[in-house]
């Protein structure tokens, strides 16, 4: 069994969402390899796991839940729609 990307050096969304963005890129890149690709897949998942775990932990007010819940959801495309289904 593979062995799970170490993401504990990620503290903040910010640092989460800069090193996402930099995966896409690596990813897209034409040069790298399938096998470099499935790594970097393995550590985008263990980064959204950790992104769920510092949103649990999170204590949001009234005010930020209603904000939060305001927020379209966007389509995983470069277009920046919103997902289908969402208002």
């Amino acid at each position: 069994m593979a062995r799970r990307p170490d993401v504990s050096a990620y503290r903040s969304f910010d640092q989460i969402t800069d090193r996402l963005d930099e995966i896409i890129g690596q990813v897209r890149d034409k040069d790298t390899s399938l096998e470099h690709s499935l790594d970097l897949f393995d550590e985008a998942i263990a980064l959204g796991s950790k992104a769920v775990d510092l949103v649990d932990a999170t204590d949001f007010s009234p005010a930020e839940r209603e904000r939060l819940r305001d927020v379209p959801m966007v389509d995983p495309g470069d277009d920046g729609a919103p997902a289908a289904g969402t208002p």
